[in-house]
This record gives structure tokens, C-alpha cells and sequence, in this order.
């Protein structure tokens, strides 16, 4: 479904003109004086007091005024454009821009956009692609990416181009720091006879265990795939994988390697698979070396590292598993596979696609998630019927405009794609 991305402005101000008591406008000069509570605008017409009463809101360019996504009311107005309004943030310019409004308030008109976005949360998603999980054939648990709230479908990846970096089924020893004890752990480990494992002991910022091979040309491929573990929890950039064109010395980690590559933030004791995108692949060329840093000081800690290989994203295909493989713990927010689903993956990285709640606009730069021509007749309807009044007090037929936009907005829900295979996560 192709929607607008419409800002809140520019729904909010549809909305207005829907309800034919909009005028939007731009100050034409600066005050000399009390700017605090005039806005000067020549433009507009009219003799004394004719916008009296109405609401200003001022939805200047973020950086341009602090004037900014604020409302507020007129309490006079002099022919020649002077409106003298409540107190501004800051001193009115010839920068602001502002919505004048007759008889709505815009931060109602505010409240009812994101009241039409509520109506139809459930029925629409925005959608979601995910790569962050990744089977082993062993846990059948997974914790779904905290912004999805439904997931429609799992694929596996089928096949790709890739070449091994490092098995990690030796042990690195090119220049090892001495705060860092490489071994293999034969026991913990995701793929072949063991994993990598780097004891750290008071290690500095700087600090590397590395290992040298063979040189390999990677420069077809862009991005490095691995397991990790670590013992402590660290941030993003903590540690740092370098790939390097010459033999590892103590120090080349931060001077001479071609690829410097973040590590993600990793959760303690917990194997992770990642995935992270080689900053300049057209020069790996021929890779002779590959190091982990320690770029922060970091507790004591282990840290286990295996199946080390360069991937070409563009070659993935993927197979789609089957539903009745898997379901979802609302409760734990974990995808759960069954035993037949764990061992019909495997080791393979997984698509999870799926969406998250559309969200609330809570500023006039915010986006909309949901189709523009169902929220600006949703709105215009819900302001309309708030402002009917009783069958006595309605001379404007606002109750039966309200009807017409109802079923604009019922119109433009039909629209919505069809929702296949959803599990609700929350």
C-alpha cells in the first residue's frame, strides 16, 4: 500500500481546510515593540476585532524560532494586520508562520488525527523486516525484535555466496596481548569442532588477540558474519573486528588495518550472531590477518568468538518456513519453534517480516503511518461530530458533514491490504 507520509502539518492543516476554518499565514514584519504579544501580519484583511477570539498556532521550521508548535488565542485584532495574542514563547519575527483557526482548537485537531490512528491500530501495521536472529538447530526460543507486534512470516536463508574468514577451530596466536589467553573451548561453541575463547585479564583499551592466514580476497562480498559471546555485557564499539593486509604487530588494530568494524552491543552470556557491513570491500583485497580489540577497558572477562566468514548480501535467497512450525509467546514476546521447526532450519540466518503499531504523530514533523486520506477524513469527522451539538444547535449540518467524511474515511479503510497470517506479539 503507497501512502503520502504526510506530517502532522500538513494532515492537520487538510483537516482545517475540510472544515473551512483555516487560514494559514506568515509574518511580514517584526514588532517594534511588545513582540511578545503581537504577531504583524499586512495580509490579512478585515476591520477591529474581526479574528478575535480564534487560535494561533505557530508551526515554524525546527531551528527557526522558538516560536514553535505552540497554540494560542487572539485576543484583539487592528485593521492593517496587528493581532494581539497571549503571551508567545519568544519575541515574534518576520520568520514565523502561523494557522489561524476559527472555532478549533488545532490541539484538539492534534488529538483527533491520533484518535483516528488508534481506531484502525490492529488493523494496519507498519511494516518490518528483520536479520537480527539466526537458528543453531539446538534453542527453539527466540526473542522477537522489541518494535514488532505482529510477525506474518519466518523465511531461512537458503543460499548465498560467502567465504570462511576464520572457522575459529584454532586458537589465534599472532601477537596475543598478555592480557588476553587464547584457547579453543571445544564445549561452548555454534559450528565445528570449538569456538575461539579470549580470556581477558586487566585488559586496556587498544589491547588485541589476532591471528594470520593465507590472503583472501573479500572484495566481492560486503558484509562479516560471525558468532560471538561475551562473560560481560558491553555497548556497541567496545570491542572492534579488524581485518588487515599485513601481519598483525601490537598497535597496527588502530593504525593499519583496512576494516575497523564495530561489534554490536552484546547481552551477557549470550551467543549472538552478527552481522555487520565491511566499510570498504572494493580494497579488501587481500586479507592476510584478522583481530579483535578491545576498544574500551572492559571487566575480566571471556569472550568466544566462531564461524567468521564475509557474505554477499545480494546473492541471499531465502525459503519460507512453514507456520505451522512456529507460533508466538505473547506473554514472553519470543518466537517459539517446534522440535520438527528447529531441526527443519538448522543453522541459518532468519527474515522475520512482520510490523509495529503505526505510531502517534507528537509533532508537526512526525510522519503518518497510515494511509493520509483515511486520517484526514477520520479527523475531519471526529471534529465535526465533537462540535455538532444536540440536533437543536447543529444550523451548520456538522453532524451530517460528519456522516460524509465517516464514510470517506470508511472508503479509504477498504483500501487497507489484506492482513495474511498475522500472530499478534502485543
Amino acid at each position: 500500500m503507497v501512502i503520502q507520509k504526510r506530517t502532522r502539518q500538513e494532515i492537520r492543516q487538510s483537516v482545517g481546510y475540510n472544515l473551512g476554518a483555516l487560514h494559514v499565514g506568515a509574518a511580514t514584519s517584526t514588532p517594534g515593540s511588545n513582540g511578545e504579544t503581537t504577531l504583524l501580519d499586512t495580509i490579512l484583511y478585515g476591520g477591529n476585532d474581526i479574528y478575535n477570539g480564534r487560535y494561533i498556532w505557530f508551526y515554524n521550521d525546527v531551528g527557526q524560532s522558538t516560536n514553535r508548535e505552540v497554540e494560542r488565542r487572539v485576543s484583539d485584532y487592528a485593521t492593517g494586520g496587528t493581532l494581539t495574542i497571549q503571551a508567545a514563547p519568544a519575541t515574534t519575527t518576520d520568520e514565523d508562520k502561523y494557522e489561524m483557526w476559527d472555532g478549533y482548537s488545532p490541539t484538539v485537531i492534534n488529538e483527533f488525527i491520533n484518535q483516528a490512528i488508534v481506531d484502525v491500530t490492529g488493523q494496519i501495521y507498519d511494516p518490518l523486516e528483520s536479520l537480527s536472529l539466526h537458528s543453531d538447530g539446538y534453542n527453539s526460543r527466540f526473542d522477537l525484535p522489541s518494535d514488532f507486534a505482529m510477525v506474518n512470516k519466518i523465511e531461512m536463508r537458503d543460499q548465498m555466496q560467502w567465504t570462511s574468514i576464520h572457522t575459529c577451530g584454532t586458537a589465534f596466536d599472532s601477537n596475543v596481548t598478555s592480557t588476553i589467553e587464547a584457547s579453543v573451548d571445544t564445549e561452548d561453541k555454534k559450528q565445528g569442532t570449538g569456538s575461539l575463547k579470549l580470556v581477558t585479564t586487566s585488559a586496556d583499551g587498544g589491547d588485541i588477540a589476532g591471528d594470520t592466514f593465507t590472503a583472501k580476497d573479500i572484495s566481492k562480498y560486503d558484509y562479516l558474519e560471525l558468532w560471538i559471546k561475551s562473560t560481560v555485557a558491553t555497548s556497541s564499539g567496545n570491542l572492534k573486528i579488524h581485518l588487515h593486509s599485513a601481519a598483525i604487530t601490537e598497535g597496527i588494530a588502530n593504525s593499519g588495518s583496512l576494516e575497523a568494524l564495530d561489534i554490536p552491543a552484546l547481552t551477557v552470556d549470550t551467543w549472538t550472531y552478527v552481522r555487520i557491513a565491511l566499510a570498504n570491500p572494493e580494497i579488501d583485497t587481500a586479507i592476510i590477518a584478522i583481530a579483535l580489540e578491545h576498544d574500551t577497558n572492559l571487566a575480566d572477562c571471556q569472550i568466544r568468538l566462531d564461524d567468521i566468514r564475509a557474505v554477499a548480501s545480494a546473492t541471499m535467497t531465502w525459503e519460507t518456513v512453514p507456520s505451522q512450525l512456529w507460533t508466538i509467546d505473547k506473554a514472553a514476546r519470543q518466537i517459539v519453534f517446534r522440535t520438527d521447526g528447529v531441526s527443519y532450519m538448522g543453522n541459518k540466518l532468519l527474515k522475520i517480516t512482520g510490523g509495529d503499531k503505526p505510531a502517534l504523530l507528537t509533532s508537526d514533523s512526525a510522519t503518518s503511518e497510515v494511509d493520509d486520506g483515511y486520517v484526514i477524513n477520520r479527523a475531519t469527522a471526529l471534529t465535526l461530530s465533537a462540535f455538532s451539538g444536540g440536533p437543536a444547535t447543529d444550523p451548520d449540518a456538522k453532524r451530517q458533514q460528519a456522516a460524509f467524511y465517516h464514510g470517506m474515511s470508511e472508503q479509504a479503510k477498504r483500501a487497507f491490504p489484506n492482513l495474511i497470517n498475522v500472530r499478534v506479539a502485543s
